[in-house]
């Protein structure tokens, strides 16, 4: 879940569906919020079983709604017009401070609740540390992307090192795939990409590098703090009792075979655990010490 549009690029069908909802309707049905991680029509029938889940659970109906970027998803949030939505961090932070959304529950991928930024080299490169990048030149990915620049950014302030004076050149390479050939490539000398553990083995270097050999070539020197995964958010005018009751069934999804099947078929999530608002100050803090702002995140057009 790591697209990042304008904020107008909600469609204008959900909008109006979402509308329609409004008023003494409202209460007569569960409004859920999707971003599409494919196309818009396999999003809804992978999310049908949990669909179901949900009306099982609380008796009233549910209307799964596909946005086309978080920043509609926000608005809808922001105007009570969705009820639970799925959202990234930098979305999620960005719904709390405008629409002050309650998080419900964070995503586990890979056996953890976050992932990471990783700094990359060759192993044929000589450098070993974050020292040693100087008079480097260096690829981070995307301006806005939290594992490919914001992360990492972070950690170089902490280290005392400053970019723009102590690399020979920044590049911004764009995607993490971007990134990673062009260290592999000699492009660049390093790279900050994203890691899903602190092993070395499992990043997008590995997903992007196809053969065991290439990947070989490639070794990380230093890994950011941990980046919480995306979550579950509740809109602020949903009752405890309801939104208890959704905790409950994603939680109950996390731990049956068939549950853990539909939650990977829409986001690859093999299940979920419990989320509080102080999970994410670290994205606060980040986006803050990279002089970027959390709207900028989540609207701006990739």
């Amino acid at each position: 879940m790591s697209k990042r549009f304008r904020i107008l690029g909600v469609s204008l069908s959900l909008l109006l569906s979402l509308t329609a909802c409004s008023g003494s309707e409202k209460n007569k049905a569960l409004r859920v919020g999707f971003v599409p991680s494919e196309n818009m029509q396999e999003v809804l029938k992978n999310a049908q079983p949990i669909v179901d889940k949900l009306h099982d659970a609380l008796g009233v109906e549910v209307r799964p709604f596909v946005a086309t970027d978080y920043a509609g998803v926000v608005e809808a949030l922001r105007g009570n017009k969705l009820d639970i939505a799925f959202l990234n961090p930098a979305a999620y932070v960005l719904a709390k401070e405008e629409a002050h959304v309650k998080v419900l529950l964070k995503s586990v991928r890979r056996g953890g609740d976050a992932f990471y930024g990783a700094i990359i080299t060759r192993t044929d490169s000589g450098i070993n540390s974050l020292q040693d990048l100087k008079n480097h030149t260096f690829a981070f990915g995307d301006p806005i992307s939290t594992s490919g620049h914001i992360f990492p950014k972070k950690m170089f302030k902490a280290a005392g090192i400053d970019p723009a004076r102590d690399f020979k050149n920044v590049i911004f390479a764009g995607g993490h795939d971007a990134t990673v050939l062009a260290v592999y490539n000699h492009k660049a000398d390093a790279g900050a990409t994203y890691a899903n553990s602190t092993k070395g083995d499992d990043g997008a270097w590995t997903l992007y590098l196809k053969t065991a050999a290439e990947q070989a070539q490639i070794k990380v020197i230093a890994y950011t703090e941990p980046i919480p995964n995306d979550n579950l958010v509740a809109s602020s005018q949903l009752d405890k009792v309801t939104t208890d009751k959704i905790t409950k069934v994603f939680m109950d999804l996390s731990q049956s075979p068939e549950g853990r099947k539909w939650l990977n078929a829409i986001y690859r999530i093999e299940g979920f655990v419990p989320a509080t608002d102080a999970d994410y100050a670290s994205v606060r803090d980040a986006f803050q010490d990279a002089g970027i702002p959390i709207q900028k995140a989540v609207t701006q057009k990739p």
